[in-house]
């Protein structure tokens, strides 16, 4: 069906007093005496346009209900009543899909745990209108970023027999009856589908070293699964991850290639997606744009982990969780550090090896890991990396020491082999970034169907 985008409307002069076709879902409606109004949105603006129905010219203007979709045939005329605006004076109304009254997004009804229930209507609410444009542009951001730096995308499996981060939480894949029995777990495996035990992948790192170790540098983008019973506004079971892997990086190459990524996109957004900012900066988080604005134009922070439980262990602030040397730095920590003392995105850098995962590069100390995490104002934790082992007797040891069997790692253990460099990656969640650039408080509410625990709608 032939028409014009709303956006080209509201940014192109040239289509003023000319004939145009849009179409829509009406947003508002309201009568006058020989005049109605409608606003609709095709989801291309977060801006809405506004159809002015003559009585004398539009029959059965009533027929046109909040949710209902049209098709407008009429004139782009500046607005008379919105600076700088348009609006469409009506020639010919079509209904496509009529809305009946029990629509259930009604202005009293919109909070987020209400659309939350109404995953299939919310995107059509402002919030969410602007959330999944925003993430639209990182996104595209993202692959602008690798591509312009010869980074080489490739796609890994989804389905793996291996637990890139050794603990386990990961979802079986089967092609077993819920009624099969068997002897054992070894003959159940054996009995299925690859002969073998397999899972969604947790993250693409392990397969995406292997392909550093001959493109140099590569990054993949795609959905990571975790089977994590953590019901948080920052988890969820089905997220997408980022993961660069960098041939012939070490740590601090890797901190400014992370900082590099973040500030693209924050800039990126800014750019592209000016009205939405505004809108969450007005909505969701008072003074988002000048937040946003400190990450583009500041270098970020960089700490030893033990100087950050330092200054924890010395703030006076009473924690839910204890601090102390050998223990994860939890979410209330983290939003100390960027929120109150620093005030702005800092890298924690190496932590105590016994809370990191087997792969990561150990230091000369013997008792920590060449690992950082980027932590943000508002979210926390939004990269986690590290420079890789090298060493295959060090890798062998912390493989034995997570209680993992070197034999399901034989193609990565290989790499230390055969021509082995220092390399180094991350891995950025997506959502968690949106989240940030949004100020959306909810990871539920940046993921287009979240799967949560106990929650698959």
């Amino acid at each position: 069906m032939k028409h014009i985008d709303i956006v080209e409307l509201f940014n192109n002069k040239n289509y003023v007093n000319k004939k145009v076709t849009v179409c829509g879902w009406a947003r508002t409606t309201r009568d006058s005496k020989n005049m109605a109004f409608m606003e609709i949105n095709d989801g291309t603006s977060l801006k809405h346009l506004q159809i002015v129905m003559d009585k004398t010219i539009i029959d059965n203007i009533y027929q046109f209900k909040l949710g209902c979709s049209v098709k407008v045939d009429g004139t782009l005329v500046e607005s008379l009543v919105m600076k700088d605006s348009v609006e469409v004076n009506a020639e010919k109304i079509t209904l496509l899909g009529d809305c009946p009254p029990d629509y259930p997004l009604q202005k009293k009804r919109t909070t987020l745990e209400f659309l939350r229930g109404i995953p299939h209507l919310r995107l059509r609410t402002n919030t969410f209108n602007a959330v999944f444009r925003v993430r639209s542009v990182v996104s595209w951001a993202i692959h602008e970023f690798f591509q312009n730096r010869n980074f080489v995308y490739v796609h890994t499996p989804i389905i793996t027999a291996s637990d890139c981060e050794g603990a386990g939480e990961m979802f079986r894949v089967t092609t077993h009856d819920y009624d099969a029995k068997f002897d054992s777990e070894e003959e159940y495996y054996n009995n299925d589908f690859f002969g073998q035990k397999a899972g969604l992948s947790v993250s693409c790192q392990l397969e995406g070293e292997v392909a550093a170790m001959a493109m140099g540098k590569i990054y993949t983008f795609g959905p990571s699964f975790r089977a994590e019973h953590s019901n948080t506004p920052r988890h969820a079971a089905e997220f997408w991850h980022i993961e660069p892997e960098i041939a012939f990086a070490e740590l601090p190459d890797l901190l400014e290639i992370a900082e590099a990524l973040i500030k693209h996109i924050v800039n990126t957004v800014l750019t592209k997606c000016a009205s939405e900012i505004e809108f969450f900066d007005r909505f969701m988080e008072k003074g988002l744009i000048d937040k946003l604005k400190n990450v583009v134009n500041n270098e970020f922070g960089v700490i030893d982990y033990i100087k950050a439980i330092e200054l924890l262990q010395q703030s006076g602030q009473k924690f839910q969780f204890p601090v102390a040397w050998g223990k994860d730095i939890q979410t209330e920590h983290e939003k100390y550090l960027t929120e109150v003392i620093f005030k702005k995105p800092i890298f924690v850098i190496n932590y105590p090896k016994t809370i990191k995962s087997f792969y990561m590069k150990q230091n000369d100390d013997g008792k920590t890991v060449a690992a950082t995490d980027l932590l943000v104002p508002g979210v926390g934790e939004i990269i986690g990396g590290s420079e890789r082992e090298t060493d295959m007797d060090k890798l062998l040891q912390a493989m034995k020491e997570k209680n993992l069997n070197a034999c399901e790692y034989e193609h990565y253990l290989s790499l230390r082999k055969f021509g082995s460099v220092p390399h180094s990656g991350f891995g950025l969640g997506l959502e968690r970034m949106i989240m940030y650039i949004t100020g959306m408080s909810n990871i539920r509410d940046v993921i287009l169907f979240p799967r949560t625990v106990g929650d698959i709608k």
